[in-house]
Formats: structure tokens, C-alpha cells, sequence
């Protein structure tokens, strides 16, 4: 079982954004933004934090693998519970292989070192962390909310995740 961080960078300066890092020892930061780059933001810029992040100690790993914006891929999705459509298609995405192996890339890097994955929403409910975060709670490990510089908060699965032969599908109370 390994322990997992999230944190979103939001409108964090790079100093808070180093405190917070710092602050929960964090040595691999695993980008999962479809798109690692902010117009408004451009320190948080996928070049930027390669070039940053090294210089205090931690290592940055964009993973394009577990980045949201997920476009429809099933017809009938499984994941009925979801009535946000790009909530939905991201736990659809979530049942192929090439997520999978990514979740299981990061959880590998947690055995051994304090792994973050980040994405830009500072609060995980409102992003599709919540999804992962789900996925990884579901498959064994602890995740842990990093809001600020204060202890993180241990992620609670949403009410409508349930697993079944092996995959995690949102049906609530809906019968199998």
C-alpha cells in the first residue's frame, strides 16, 4: 500500500507553492493536467516547473496519461451515477488500460518516495483528482488532500463508487 498527495496549484505564488510542497516533503510532483501550462499562471507552465522544481529538490513528471478533458468514448456509459458529462467520460476513461497502467506508475513511485499529483483546481472535488484519487483508494492506497501548509485530509470515496469484477464504476444505489 503506498500514500499518495494531491494538491492543486490554483493562484499560488511559487513561494506558498514551494512552502506547501516542502511542508509535506514532497519529492515527485506528478503533473496531471491534460494541458500542463496557464495563460494567467505562467510559472505553473509545464517548462517552467521542469526548470523550477529541480532546483528545490523535487522531481516533476507530467503524466498526459492521467490528465482530465476526456472526450466520449462509450456509448452507454457505465458510470451512470455521474450527471457531469466530463465527470462521466473521466471515469469512463478510467476503465482502459492506458489509465490504469498510469495509476499504477504512480502508485509504484509511492512506495518509495512522497509523490503529489497535482492538477490546477486547488479544492479535489471540484477536478478530476476526485476521480483518481477514487480509483487509487479503491485499489489499496491511502490519498491524502494537501490544501495548504496544515496536515492534508484523507480522501473519502465518493457515496457512488462502487467496484465490481475489478473496475471502479459510479452506480450508487442502482442494481449490477
Amino acid at each position: 500500500m503506498a500514500t499518495i498527495y494531491t494538491l492543486g496549484h490554483s493562484t499560488r505564488d511559487l513561494a506558498d507553492f514551494s512552502a506547501v510542497l516542502q511542508a509535506h516533503e514532497i519529492q515527485i510532483l506528478a503533473d496531471i493536467r491534460a494541458f500542463p501550462m496557464s495563460k494567467r499562471l505562467p510559472h505553473f507552465n509545464r517548462e517552467r516547473l521542469e526548470l523550477w522544481l529541480p532546483e528545490i529538490g523535487i522531481e516533476y513528471r507530467w503524466m498526459k496519461e492521467l490528465g482530465g478533458r476526456r472526450k466520449k468514448i462509450l456509448t452507454e456509459s457505465p458510470n451512470i451515477a455521474l450527471r457531469n458529462d466530463s465527470f462521466r467520460n473521466y471515469a469512463d476513461y478510467m476503465l482502459t488500460e492506458e489509465f490504469q497502467s498510469a495509476a499504477g506508475e504512480v502508485a509504484k513511485l509511492a512506495e518509495s518516495r512522497h509523490v503529489a499529483i497535482m492538477c490546477a483546481e486547488r479544492m479535489y472535488f471540484q477536478c478530476h483528482r476526485m476521480l483518481v484519487s477514487d480509483y487509487l483508494a479503491a485499489s489499496g492506497h491511502r490519498v491524502l488532500h494537501i490544501e495548504n501548509e496544515k496536515p492534508p485530509r484523507e480522501h473519502k470515496m465518493m457515496d457512488e463508487a462502487r467496484m465490481v469484477e475489478g473496475k471502479l464504476l459510479y452506480r450508487g444505489d442502482r442494481l449490477f
